[in-house]
C-alpha cells in the first residue's frame, strides 16, 4: 500500500511530513464517514501548515491516500476518472479540511461526481485550528445535470450522526434500480451527443438550422447503431482552441454523461488532434467527434472489397496524426541495458506502419480505379450514356434507382445505405439505353478524407453525362441540403456538369409545405415525384431523354436486360 505524502509538500518540515505519513496507520469505523480522532488531527496539521489537507477513505477504513494542497484548493492523486464498473461507486470516500470553516465548494462537489466517489466530506476548521463542523455530499441518481448530488446538513465533527455503511447501501440500492432500468438498451452504445454552435448574438446558425443539425447528428448516431441519452448545446463565438466547448462546460458534459451512465462523448464537430488529446486526457470515457462517427458507419456497411479498402484507407489517414504515446514509460524497443542507442519508439513504429498501410491501400485502390475506367470505356464505347444519381444522404436514391430500372439494390431508412457505386440499364422508346448509377450520399462538411478515399463513386459521377440531384421535398432542412451537395459538387470541379433537380418524397408533404414545395418548383424548378409512384415518373425520364440528346449522345445501344453490369 502506498505510503507517501503526496501533492504540495514543497517547504513542509520533516517533522509535518512525518506526521502525516503516521495517519496510514488510522483506521475508521465502518458506520462513520471520518472518525472524530482523525478529523481533529487532520484540522490541527492543516491549521499548522495553512494548507487543506485531505485522505482516501475505502470501504474497510483504511486510509490509500494521504495528500497536501494549498490553502484554498487540494491537489488530488490520480485515481482513475471513472468509476470501477458500470453502475458502481468508486469505492473511496474523500475527507479534506477547510481553512476557513467553509462548506463543500463546486470544486468538491465537481470531483465528487467525475470520480464517482461515495462521498465527499469537508472538515469546517475553526480560529483556533480545531474541527468544527462536517459538510458532507453524495452523489443521487435523477439529480440535474448541472447538480447531480445532495448535501446533507452540517454536523459536528466531535459528534457526527450520518451513518456511512447505511448510507452506502441506501446509494448502491438506487443505482441497481436504475441500472436495471436501463437494461432495456443492452448490446447499444450509449453516448451523450454535444452540439457546439458558432457565432455571437445574430451571428449564429439560425434555429431550424441549429435543430436541422442536431437532428443530423442523431439520425447519425442512430445509423451507427448508438442510442442517444441526451443532447448538450453551447453557443460560443469561437471554439475553444483546448477543449472546442470550454472547461467549465467540459466539467458540465462529463457530470451529465456519468449521471446518465454515457460510455462516449460524441462531438457533432470535427475535433483536432490537440482538442481529442485534452478531452480524452480529462475523461476515460470514449471520445468521438463526426468524421469518427460517420467512417464507423461506412466501416459497418462497407461489403465490397473496393468499399473496404475504401473505407480503411479514410480511417488510417484521420488516425494518423491523431496516432499519440499514452504512456512514454519503456518507450524506446532498443533502450535499456543491452541495447543503448537510438532505437525507434513504439509511436514512431505505429506511425510508420500505418504510413506503410496507407501506402499499400493507395497501390490497391490505384489497381481497382484502373479496372473501372477499363470497364467504363466500354461503356462509352457502345454509345451508352450514364445518368449517376446524386444528393444527401438518405434522400431516396437507391429507391429511385429501382423503381426507374426494377433493381434490387439495397434500399435503407437510414444514412449512408449504400457505399459503392451500383449500375442499373433502363431502355427508353426507339431502342434506346441509358445506364443508370447510385452514389455515396453526400452530406454536409463531408470529411476530407472521405472525399479522398472514395474515387470510385467521384469517378462515375465525373464520367456521367448527366446529374440527376435528389432531394428529400420531405425534409425541412431540404434548402440547407441542396445548399451542401452544390458546395460538395463545386469542390469536386462538377459543377458545370448537366443537371436536373428532382423533388422525391412527395408522398410525404402535406399542407402548408406541399404550398411551399409549389413555390419552390416555380422558383427553382425540377421535378416532382415519389420513388414509391411509379406513376409520378413520365416528366422526368423525359427530361432526361431530352437533356442526353440535347448533348448529342448517341443514345441506340445493344439490347440488355436489368442485370448489374460487372
Amino acid at each position: 500500500m502506498q505510503q507517501e505524502v503526496t501533492g504540495n509538500v514543497v517547504g513542509l518540515k520533516a517533522s509535518e511530513i512525518k506526521a502525516l505519513e503516521r495517519v496510514y496507520r488510522r483506521r475508521v469505523a465502518p458506520d462513520q464517514v471520518v472518525s472524530p480522532e482523525l478529523a481533529s488531527f487532520l484540522a490541527e496539521v492543516s491549521a499548522s501548515i495553512h494548507r487543506q489537507v485531505g485522505v482516501l477513505i475505502d470501504r474497510r477504513g483504511e486510509i490509500t491516500h494521504v495528500f497536501v494542497g494549498d490553502a484554498s484548493r487540494l491537489f488530488l492523486p490520480d485515481v482513475g476518472r471513472l468509476r470501477g464498473g458500470a453502475g458502481r461507486f468508486r469505492g473511496l470516500r474523500l475527507v479534506h479540511t477547510h481553512l476557513r470553516g467553509e462548506a463543500l465548494t463546486r470544486d468538491d462537489l465537481t470531483d465528487l461526481a467525475l470520480l464517482r466517489l461515495d462521498v465527499v466530506c469537508a472538515i469546517g476548521v475553526d480560529t483556533g485550528g480545531h474541527a468544527g463542523r462536517l459538510y458532507i455530499g453524495h452523489l443521487r441518481v435523477d439529480g440535474p445535470a448541472d447538480h447531480p448530488w445532495r448535501e446533507l446538513p452540517p454536523e459536528p465533527a466531535h459528534a457526527p450522526v450520518t451513518d456511512f455503511a447505511q448510507l452506502i447501501a441506501a446509494l448502491e440500492a438506487e443505482q441497481a434500480r436504475g441500472k436495471k432500468a436501463a437494461a432495456t438498451d443492452q448490446g447499444k452504445d450509449r453516448a451523450l451527443v454535444v452540439h457546439v454552435a458558432v457565432g455571437g448574438k445574430g451571428r449564429g446558425p439560425r434555429l431550424g438550422e441549429r435543430e436541422a443539425r442536431v437532428e443530423e447528428i442523431r439520425e447519425l448516431c442512430r445509423t451507427a447503431g448508438v442510442k442517444v441519452l441526451d443532447v448538450m448545446e453551447q453557443r460560443r463565438p469561437e471554439l475553444d482552441p483546448r477543449f472546442l466547448v470550454g472547461r467549465g462546460k467540459l466539467d458540465e458534459i462529463l457530470l451529465r454523461a456519468m449521471q446518465l451512465g454515457a460510455e462516449m462523448v460524441i462531438f457533432d464537430h470535427d475535433l483536432s488532434p490537440g482538442q481529442a488529446r485534452a478531452i480524452s486526457e480529462a475523461t476515460e470515457l470514449k471520445v468521438v467527434d463526426r468524421t469518427m462517427l460517420i467512417l464507423d458507419i461506412f466501416a459497418q456497411h462497407a461489403t465490397s472489397r473496393d468499399g473496404k479498402l475504401q473505407v480503411e484507407l479514410a480511417q488510417l489517414r484521420y488516425a494518423l496524426p491523431r496516432l499519440v504515446e499514452k504512456n512514454t514509460m519503456m518507450s524506446r524497443l532498443m533502450g535499456g541495458v543491452g541495447g543503448r542507442g537510438p532505437g525507434e519508439t513504439k509511436l514512431e513504429i505505429s506511425r510508420r506502419r500505418a504510413r506503410e498501410r496507407i501506402h499499400l491501400l493507395e497501390k490497391k485502390l490505384g489497381e481497382l480505379a484502373a479496372d473501372r475506367r477499363l470497364r467504363r470505356s466500354r461503356r462509352t464505347g457502345r454509345g451508352v450514356p450514364i445518368v449517376a444519381i446524386c444528393g444527401y444522404t438518405n434522400a431516396g436514391k437507391s429507391t429511385l434507382l429501382n423503381a426507374l430500372t426494377g433493381g434490387d439494390t439495397l434500399a435503407a431508412d437510414r444514412l449512408f445505405a449504400t457505399l459503392d457505386p451500383v449500375s442499373r440499364r433502363l431502355r427508353f422508346p426507339a431502342e434506346r439505353e441509358v445506364v443508370f448509377t447510385d452514389t455515396v450520399g453526400f452530406i454536409r462538411d463531408l470529411p476530407r478524407d472521405l472525399v479522398a478515399a472514395f474515387r470510385a463513386t467521384l469517378e462515375e459521377m465525373a464520367d456521367a453525362d448527366l446529374l440527376v440531384h435528389v432531394v428529400d421535398a420531405s425534409d425541412p432542412d431540404h434548402a440547407q441540403q441542396i445548399e451542401a451537395v452544390g458546395a460538395i459538387l463545386r469542390d469536386l470541379d462538377l459543377a458545370e456538369k448537366p443537371r436536373l433537380l428532382v423533388w422525391n418524397k412527395i408522398d410525404r408533404v402535406r399542407g402548408a409545405d406541399l404550398d411551399g414545395l409549389d413555390a419552390q418548383l416555380r422558383q427553382d424548378g425540377g421535378f416532382a415525384v415519389s420513388a414509391l409512384d411509379r406513376a409520378t415518373f413520365g416528366p422526368l425520364l423525359l427530361a432526361i431523354e431530352r437533356a442526353l440528346w440535347r448533348e448529342g449522345k448517341s443514345l441506340a445501344g445493344p439490347a440488355s436486360d436489368q442485370r448489374a453490369l460487372a
